[in-house]
């Protein structure tokens, strides 16, 4: 199913990676672009596929997620509402290097890799979109390996759940506890005694799956 012009235009310009593409160009690309519908479990590619397409979240939330060889799982990235992500390929032409799942029923617009080659090769000038974007992506793992090194379990739940909450103190988790265990980087027992303990020390309220932010100063702190 194509998404009609308006909305992929509109769509595309608002991603890094086509901001300097003029209007004829942007237009080239909306027109290979298709609209994927996913369920909540929706695998759209596994680690190590062959790759020929790059996405954008149009609604949702996609976990890119890697397995340890026990099986564990570590998400080491959550792409919401115009996140960009399966781009690396397009570039250095190696396999997936993640899985890529749909936590919630979500919408992503395909975009095949072919006529972005193009557009690169007639106008290599776009490349230093690319050279930001990888730059981008740079300094936040540069942030994700700070915060591995200097931030406990429990900082990295109470960092995690901010993320999460953005602007509200009021808010749902959108993923489930195994989840949430796996963007943190721990089990989830230790993500739960974690939680348990801004519970009790009354900075966080739990009623199943919504939370209310009680001491946002304090959980700050503690995520710092």
């Amino acid at each position: 199913m194509y998404l009609c012009e308006v909305i992929e235009t509109e769509l595309l310009r608002s991603v890094e990676l086509f901001s300097g593409f003029d209007e004829s160009t942007l237009q080239l690309v909306a027109n290979a672009a298709e609209l994927r519908k996913l369920t909540r479990g929706d695998v759209l590619f596994a680690e190590h596929d062959d790759p020929d397409e790059l996405y954008v979240t149009v609604r949702g939330r996609i976990a890119m997620v890697n397995r340890s060889v026990d099986g564990r799982e570590s998400v080491v990235a959550l792409m919401e509402d115009g996140d960009l992500f399966g781009e690396m390929p397009l570039f250095d032409h190696q396999s997936r290097s993640t899985d890529a799942r749909a936590l919630e029923a979500s919408d992503v617009v395909a975009i095949p890799y072919e006529p972005l080659r193009e557009i690169y090769q007639n106008d290599p000038r776009q490349l230093w979109r690319v050279v930001e974007l990888l730059t981008n992506r740079i300094r936040v793992i540069d942030g994700v390996l700070a915060d591995s090194v200097f931030l406990d379990v429990t900082g990295r739940t109470a960092k995690r759940l901010l993320e999460i909450a953005g602007d509200h103190d009021d808010f749902s988790l959108p993923v489930t506890q195994e989840e949430l265990a796996g963007m943190v980087g721990a089990s989830r027992e230790r993500v739960n005694k974690a939680i348990a303990s801004f519970i009790r020390l009354g900075w966080l309220e739990q009623h199943e799956r919504r939370y209310v932010i009680l001491n946002r100063a304090q959980m700050e702190i503690r995520a710092s």
